[in-house]
């Protein structure tokens, strides 16, 4: 029963989603798992799909087929007795991969739809790498590349069935390299500014198929180096200094994590208000359009890769904590995230207010590692109490996802820890990865080239040139008379007109 899968001449983003695109058998392992609570052991019949072999000797290779001839590259294991049925649908299914059992039973094997919506979040993540703009030499350096009504056309993602409401920024005191970028023009966008991700919400057709309106909130991390590890990892404050209505005072967090994500500056349109209280407006003003306006049953998904991760965390927790959210569920899809808070940061995350996080990492990452190298959660519970005070007590919330780079036949020995933390290698992980101890077999078409676009970390054999994905001719194009020229852009929004209503609502006045 094994199928040939065409090449595609299409970018990743617009191929079809995975749960829609496949046999019925490719998924139905999930159904299997739903129907075997005991999750016993079946015979299993496994179904291997491989690209098809070209026949023009000219064509270059591709990478999907350029591996070892004894390595698949599509495969389903499908228990006997379920060949015949059809695959999950999302809209049944989504309560559990937002976490509502805590991923029990989902993540070893993997979940066929939650390593597709793992994939889709982490995409969402990466498109706030890949719109930004961050070449000094542009007077938009620091903003968002296109316009929020075009933003996933204009990356390739037009199928995504998902539109942008609001665009998000935030300003800081900290010296962050490679995060707050600047032009070397002096006549630019913002002096204090940086785009720092965005707000959307699923269209009806698209919450039609996943079974609910889905409103999700993308933070950008650091644009490659890591020194704003270093930076940041300072010392742990109340989370009530920010205004967050918290009633304990040791419920803390990292104080670089909680400036970025709180402060302002009046004098900036763009920055008049914080990344919070723009976050905060705008998913109240979603919730009583499609909740109590509409009455649909709405979920909130929040995703974010390294330093956005924290932002991603963060967000959440304000959003539960503020009562924005209303009574919709909160997950958070978080991709090689440090830790960001302390001990009782993560009880009131999980136990008081019921939050979901799931963290995909890499264990050869650093930066899940920190800060709290010392005292963190696998510390005893006990012990970790006693010290719970120290500025430098940490602990991750949620369920780790734990994925091993070196199980990747695509990647290749490195010692640069860009690699390591870089969001397409978690990406291409994620859709090899079947289980702990099981081989690396891709399940998807997505095209493991996307791991060079920005990094080093494909095999060389593999002919993709690193660092690859870049602007044409950097952005410049020719005018009328022949020159070469930036070309202006379109007028850059700041701040809804009702933003302040909807602040005052959740209690928070011009001086919070």
């Amino acid at each position: 029963m094994s199928t040939l899968l065409p090449k595609s001449s299409l970018p990743i983003h617009q191929l079809p989603p995975l749960d829609s695109n496949r046999s019925a058998i490719t998924n139905t392992t999930n159904l299997f798992r739903a129907t075997n609570p005991q999750n016993k052991k079946f015979p299993s019949l496994t179904i291997k799909t491989r690209a098809s072999p070209t026949t023009n000797e000219e064509s270059p290779p591709s990478l999907l087929t350029d591996l070892e001839t004894d390595e698949p590259y599509y495969e389903d294991e499908v228990p006997f007795g379920w060949r015949e049925t059809g695959k999950p649908k999302l809209s049944d299914s989504w309560r559990e991969i937002h976490g509502s059992s805590d991923w029990a039973g989902m993540l070893d094997p993997i979940d066929p739809l939650l390593r597709s919506e793992l994939i889709r979040y982490g995409e969402m993540a990466q498109a706030c790498y890949d719109a930004f703009d961050f070449d000094p030499f542009s007077k938009y350096c620091g903003s968002c590349r296109y316009n929020r009504r075009h933003f996933y056309e204009e990356l390739g993602m037009s199928g995504s069935g998902y539109e942008v409401t609001r665009y998000l920024y935030a300003t800081s005191n900290l010296s962050i390299p490679n995060f707050f970028k600047k032009s070397h023009w002096e006549k630019t966008w913002s002096q204090g500014a940086n785009w720092i991700g965005y707000v959307a919400v699923s269209d009806d057709e698209t919450s039609a198929r996943i079974g609910r309106r889905d409103i999700v909130i993308a933070w950008r991390g650091t644009v490659t180096r890591l020194e704003w590890v270093a930076d940041l990892m300072d010392f742990l404050r109340p989370v009530s200094d920010a205004g967050i209505p918290c009633p304990d005072r040791c419920v803390k967090v990292e104080s670089g994590f909680l400036e970025l994500y709180s402060l302002k500056d009046e004098s900036c349109r763009f920055c008049k208000y914080s990344a919070r209280e723009k976050v905060l407006a705008e998913v109240k003003r979603l919730v009583e359009l499609y909740v109590k306006e509409r009455g649909e049953e709405v979920s909130i998904s929040i995703t974010g890769h390294s330093l956005g991760s924290a932002l991603a965390m963060m967000s959440a927790y304000d959003l539960a904590e503020t009562g924005a959210r209303g009574e919709c569920p909160v997950c958070v899809f978080s991709f090689s995230g440090p830790r960001v808070g302390n001990g009782r940061f993560k009880e009131r995350f999980e136990k008081d207010l019921g939050l979901k996080a799931l963290r995909v990492v890499n264990v050869h990452d650093s930066v899940p590692k920190v800060p709290g190298v010392l005292v963190n959660e696998r510390v005893h519970e006990a012990l970790r109490k006693l010290v719970d005070w120290l500025p430098w007590s940490y602990c991750h919330v949620g369920v780790e996802l734990a994925l091993d780079h070196k199980k990747s036949p695509f990647l290749k020995e490195t010692g640069d820890p860009g690699c390591f933390h870089n969001l397409e290698a978690h990406l291409h992980l994620l859709d090899g990865y079947h289980g702990k101890g099981e081989r690396f077999v891709l399940v998807s078409r997505r095209d493991p080239a996307l791991v060079n676009k920005a990094c080093d970390f494909l095999k060389d054999h593999h002919l993709v040139p690193p660092y690859w994905r870049q602007d044409h001719n950097k952005g410049m194009i020719r005018n009328g008379e022949g020159r070469w020229i930036q070309p202006e852009r379109s007028t850059l929004e700041d701040h809804p007109h009702n933003i302040h209503d909807h602040l005052q609502q959740l209690g928070l006045g011009p001086n919070q």
